[in-house]
């Protein structure tokens, strides 16, 4: 595997950045800041590049996430609209799409659940900004909101019982595209001043792939996609993704193990549907499930703080609104809206993607 600057190319023997800084402000404080750390960031990106899985209980998890500083975090939540969910549900739903609503909960529900009895403890304020991408709305440029005007979802309670309010309103789409979530999420990060967040996005399987695209190739959202989790790691942010339906998850092995030049590996994939489906307790399920979500943060929270990734806001120059929700405003929304910033400044997610300027080619 190697790495290829299809951009900015004269910046070849930067092994950190994979370089985008002209993505940036070119101020005085942002260059010396870095021209202070160019050294030392080399080593750490050797140090932090590839988690190992280290943890075999929950518990050596929380620990080793309290001895690494972290009490609390802040949760963002994506999820995935596109057609695929129609029909990955064929062996793990019952030939049923993965978002059908019935007496019993859907793979996304129960995910939803799950992680709100799993992982909610690490979110600081229980306020979840939550957002739909793929559907005939967003396609793979946008995302939507939950609610309109930025409103957030105060706990997982209420996510699942909005979800299943947007549900019967969302047309399934696509292609799909992980790129504008992570996006969105970064700003989000940005707008804190740098604080931690973990971004759960809970998908059906892979990106799109046209049957067009050559051996060794990626397809334009793989490219987007990779482009953006590179993007990420040079913020306080850790993906999960968290995996429902029949699959095939074979890119998102790739996503979590193998992509080149990221400050921190800052993706971690999760098997639900695997998960869920052994004959064990479903505490026991539940256990592995947030094992698995939470073992490779305590090295990611200790990479941006070794990578001084915390407590800095870059900016970014182009910022536009999420779509609001394919609902109108037949619902009651009193959730307040969703603001981190000590500045107060409004969250605006970015959806444009065509100036970014972090490409990066994988070669297999």
């Amino acid at each position: 595997m190697g790495c290829i600057h299809s951009r900015n190319q004269g910046h070849h023997h930067d092994p950190y950045w994979c370089r985008a800084s002209s993505k940036y402000p070119s101020t005085s404080l942002y260059s010396a800041r870095h021209a202070a750390y160019d050294d030392g960031r080399s080593k750490l990106h050797s140090r932090y590049s590839r988690n190992g899985d280290d943890y075999h209980s929950l518990e050596q998890v929380t620990k080793a996430l309290v001895q690494a500083g972290l009490e609390s975090s802040n949760l963002i939540v994506g999820i995935d609209f596109t057609k695929s969910n129609e029909w990955t549900g064929s062996r793990s739903f019952h030939h049923k799409s993965l978002h059908h609503l019935g007496d019993s909960l859907n793979p996304y529900e129960q995910a939803i659940s799950i992680i709100g009895r799993t992982l909610s403890d690490f979110d600081e304020d229980n306020r979840i900004p939550c957002f739909g991408f793929g559907d005939d709305t967003t396609r793979d440029k946008k995302v939507f909101s939950f609610y309109p005007d930025d409103q957030v979802c105060h706990g997982f309670e209420e996510v699942r019982s909005r979800y299943r309010e947007l549900v019967p309103h969302v047309h399934l789409a696509g292609p799909t595209s992980f790129a504008p979530i992570i996006e969105t999420a970064i700003e989000i990060v940005d707008n804190s001043g740098g604080q931690y967040h973990i971004l759960l996005i809970i998908a059906d399987g892979q990106v799109t792939r046209s049957v067009d695209t050559a051996n060794g190739q990626l397809s334009p959202q793989e490219q987007n996609t990779t482009d953006a989790i590179v993007k990420a790691s040079n913020y306080p942010l850790s993906i999960v993704l968290v995996g429902v339906g029949d699959g095939p998850w074979d890119m998102m092995h790739q996503f979590d193990d193998n992509i080149p030049c990221r400050a921190f590996d800052n993706f971690q994939f999760v098997n639900f549907t695997e998960i869920m489906s052994k004959h064990i307790p479903v505490s026991k399920k539940e256990t592995e499930f947030a094992l698995n979500a939470l073992m490779e943060m305590p090295s990611q929270y200790k990479a941006t703080i070794d990578l001084q990734l915390l407590g800095f806001q870059r900016g970014t120059p182009v910022r536009t609104i999420a779509l609001p929700p394919p609902l109108g405003n037949s619902s009651v929304n009193s959730c307040p809206k969703y603001s981190r910033s000590s500045s107060n400044t409004a969250y605006a997610p970015s959806a444009d993607h065509s100036s970014d300027n972090w490409r990066v080619d994988l070669i297999f």
